[in-house]
């Protein structure tokens, strides 16, 4: 059996302030480190062959402390963009609990939950700076349904992650609720539906164990 391993970030400042984030690249509170200090100890005993992990610097801490705990400092780290959390286009910045009291709570339900529903999108693109330098402008969203976001997680997945699997190399990904969401839809292929059930919270590491096909033999979600 070959392990996966699906990680969502320590509690980040916006986390703790109640605060859609998206691509907004914000650190971790105190808790957030904790919280992947336990991780790291939770994990203690399973081989870990690769790390893979976005380009936000919450994710990217929390990766970096849990190799460190576990002496795993050697392992190959690889950071996409592909991984990051989905984009939420003009609510970003925005505190969820004064988006309820204008859009109404169902409507804000529909815009973080929801398979194929668009946050109100930003009117026009970010610049392609930093980790986004050289991203097709035509990848640079304005906002994304996790539908849409899925399109660039699971190709992601497909042709990066799955190989290592195959190969029985056990892989940890340290991400983002939205994206570990996608990759667990696809993974125990839920309904589009019943998606909106599913909830990751911060530091609670998700594990499969997966046969020489990647199906899933058993997992502690």
């Amino acid at each position: 059996m070959v392990k996966l391993i699906l990680v969502r970030h320590g509690e980040s400042i916006a986390n703790a302030n109640n605060i859609y984030t998206g691509w907004n690249d914000v650190g971790l509170t105190a808790n957030g480190i904790n919280q992947a200090h336990q991780v790291a100890k939770s994990l203690h005993g399973i081989d870990i062959d690769h790390v893979y992990t976005s380009v936000l610097k919450r994710a990217i801490i929390s990766s970096y402390i849990i190799q460190d705990d576990l002496d795993l400092n050697y392992v190959p780290i690889t950071k996409a963009w592909q991984l990051n959390e989905r984009h939420y286009g003009a609510l970003r910045g925005q505190n969820k609990d004064a988006t309820r009291a204008e859009y109404g709570a169902e409507q804000v339900r529909e815009w973080r939950r929801s398979f194929f529903v668009f946050p109100p999108k930003l009117d026009k693109r970010d610049p392609r700076v930093g980790p986004y330098k050289y991203v097709d402008p035509r990848s640079m969203p304005l906002s994304e349904s996790l539908y849409v976001a899925s399109k660039r997680i699971i190709p992601y997945y497909v042709d990066h992650i799955a190989p290592g699997l195959l190969d029985g190399k056990n892989q940890l990904v340290v991400a983002h609720g939205s994206t570990i969401r996608a990759m667990i839809k696809y993974l125990e292929q839920i309904d589009d539906d019943d998606i909106d059930g599913v909830e990751v919270a911060n530091g609670q590491p998700i594990i499969y164990e997966l046969n020489q096909s990647l199906d899933i033999v058993s997992s502690n979600r």
